[in-house]
């Protein structure tokens, strides 16, 4: 029979210890870890966003597992279980679902794990949410519905894309229709907003609602987009149906895509969103609040309107 060496037996014992992980999410080896779901990573949006949050996450010494829900809740519930099995520092999300999410984030706090939201909020009772990082929404609504105006002189019937699943785009309709009711009131606006249809957020759908859109509305003058695949999307259908330059399109994001659009004149204009700083402010929130500092629940950050003379502009 062998015996086993005691050095080695202390030596595999130092190493289970030292690969256990403390309530702080790391190992006394390792730096904390930040667990990330993002919508999806189809989008040039949380793309450069989780850029971001990675870099961000390297200056200040965490560690970023990044995953992404792609539109999926139960996906992104398996994700959310999968930070608190590895008991992450902290837990940072862009909800599939703003109501869905809820259970998820109910454990994590249960487990003891802080959450945040960035760029889509959770609207479902009884989950905390430390901190909630995202473009000011309402406002960014309320500049589309003025560069809808503006393309439009004032005066015509436009249509809604949404994307009602998720709480960053009906905020923004919200804005645009907040907007478009007081410019009828303070400055006898014209603007009729004769329907809305939900695009999913993404390019395919968002065709086929502004498809049915057209044929139901033949004297639609413009369409607001919920985000820049929507926008997109819209366009391709009023291609098709030859209303190419008849029918003015304003879009969210500030995509490369979307801005293009606005440069060959598809596009009328862009509200412009700032996906790194939401990173960069999101990591930031993070780590003061795990250094014991108090943080703000709600960081909004402004957005602008991009139109195609500034695109002309070096």
């Amino acid at each position: 029979m062998k015996y086993a060496n005691p050095f080695l037996l202390a030596a595999l014992a130092c190493m289970v210890a030292c690969g256990k992980q403390d309530d702080s999410g790391k190992t006394p080896a390792d730096k904390p870890v930040i667990g990330v779901s993002l919508l999806t990573m189809a989008n040039p949006f949380f793309i450069e966003m989780g850029n971001a949050i990675k870099a961000e996450a390297d200056k200040h010494g965490y560690e970023v597992i990044i995953t992404a829900g792609e539109f999926d809740a139960a996906k992104q519930q398996n994700q959310v279980s999968d930070f608190i099995v590895k008991k992450v520092a902290a837990i940072l999300l862009c909800p599939t679902d703003s109501k869905a999410i809820g259970t998820s984030i109910a454990k994590a706090n249960e487990a003891g794990i802080p959450v945040f939201t960035a760029d889509i909020a959770c609207l479902a009772e009884g989950a905390k949410v430390v901190s909630h990082i995202a473009t000011d929404n309402y406002q960014a609504g309320r500049l589309a519905a003025q560069a809808v105006i503006e393309a439009l002189h004032g005066d015509g019937q436009v249509g809604v894309i949404g994307h009602p699943e998720v709480e960053s785009a009906f905020v923004r309709v919200k804005g645009f229709e907040d907007e478009v009711k007081e410019q009828k009131e303070k400055n006898g606006v014209n603007l009729e907003i004769v329907a809305k249809l939900a695009g999913g957020g993404v390019k395919d759908k968002s065709y086929k609602a502004a498809e049915d859109m057209l044929q139901a509305h033949q004297d639609l003058k413009g369409i607001f987009c919920v985000n820049d695949p929507t926008a997109l999307g819209a366009v391709a259908a009023i291609e098709k149906a030859g209303k190419a330059g008849k029918i003015k399109v304003v879009g969210i994001d500030g995509q490369p895509e979307g801005l293009q659009a606005i440069k060959e004149g598809k596009v009328y204009a862009d509200v412009v969103q700032h996906p790194d700083e939401i990173g960069r402010k999101a990591v930031e929130t993070i780590v003061k609040y795990m250094a014991g500092e108090q943080v703000s629940p709600t960081i909004l950050i402004a957005a602008n309107i991009y139109r195609q003379q500034d695109a002309a502009t070096p």
